[in-house]
């Protein structure tokens, strides 16, 4: 019997009826990830606090009317033990954890830690998934070649991605902030990036069609998720390394993941760059709250 955590510490706080690995459809991973954060840092603790918080999360959905656990089950491991491991072997860990949990059919939520993990979950969801498309989340582009030396910095995860996945299948929203260089890349590579300033001005808006409408228009059939929680506006999310004004707000994600989800295949997602801060749960309980929502529309 695979090991897992118990209803007094995994997600939601699930009895053992709904959260074996052997019945659940559904497995949360945390992975306390941390070691190429560029300002705040904290990330490493973000998985912890999104499991305590979620135990503040109610298990019924209002919007969709159900109890998804009851529905698929959902199982929750211990975090990856990675303290002797960097980089590379960091991240052959990851991916050949969340790629034998993928053969086996498994839904798979990765909770982070710092962004640098998403690549290796991508590329074991993309080693499944051949026709694998990326919808990422966040404030920065990520694309930088490098970043204070190194290739697997946290700055640099989708241009570790674009090195497997065509350019082309992967779109952001929310980005507000970048270099020329990724500006420029975004450009050559022909990705597909929604900027804040032209979400929120309207530049997508037209008659009977909105701006996540583009969005989902570039994604295909299988959609993995990878969420920066940066994307938000820091009102709302302030507990992250590197918070940008201007970001997106609550309706506007929930709006575009519901439509993605109703539209494409959702195979699996990630939440990554919860840096909690002592005395202010509502970033944790706002962040737990954002992975039962994903759960909600993409199951």
């Amino acid at each position: 019997m695979v090991k897992v955590l118990d209803s007094k510490q995994n997600f939601l706080g699930i009895e053992k009826q709904y959260s074996t690995f052997e019945t659940s459809k559904v497995v949360v991973l945390p992975v306390p990830y941390e070691r190429t954060v560029s300002y705040g840092g904290g990330t490493k603790k973000g998985p912890d606090a999104i499991l305590k918080a979620s135990h503040y999360v109610e298990f019924f959905d209002e919007e969709t009317k159900r109890e998804i656990y009851k529905e698929h089950g959902i199982a929750t491991f211990p975090p990856l033990i990675l303290e002797k491991k960097k980089d590379e072997a960091a991240l052959q860990l990851m991916y050949d954890t969340v790629l034998h949990m993928v053969e086996q059919q498994k839904f798979v939520v990765t909770l982070g830690g710092e962004h640098t993990i998403s690549s290796a979950v991508i590329a074991a969801h993309a080693k499944f998934y051949p026709n694998l498309s990326v919808l990422h989340f966040d404030a920065h582009s990520d694309l930088r070649p490098e970043y204070m030396g190194n290739k697997y910095s946290h700055a640099s995860v989708m241009a570790r991605v674009c090195e497997f996945l065509d350019p082309n299948r992967l779109v952001q929203v929310g980005i507000r902030a970048q270099c020329k260089e990724e500006a420029e890349f975004i450009r050559d590579h022909g990705i597909h990036t929604f900027y804040a300033h032209e979400i929120h001005q309207g530049s997508y808006t037209r008659i009977l069609k909105y701006w996540d409408d583009f969005v989902i228009e570039n994604l295909t059939d299988d959609v993995y998720i990878s969420f920066d929680v940066d994307a938000f506006d820091p009102s709302l999310m302030p507990a992250t390394g590197t918070p940008e004004p201007n970001g997106l707000l609550w309706n506007e994600v929930m709006q575009c993941i519901r439509r993605v989800a109703r539209k494409r295949h959702v195979v699996g997602f990630d939440v990554v760059e919860l840096a909690p801060i002592k005395l202010l749960p509502h970033a944790d309980v706002t962040t737990a709250k954002l992975v039962s929502k994903i759960l909600n529309y993409a199951l």
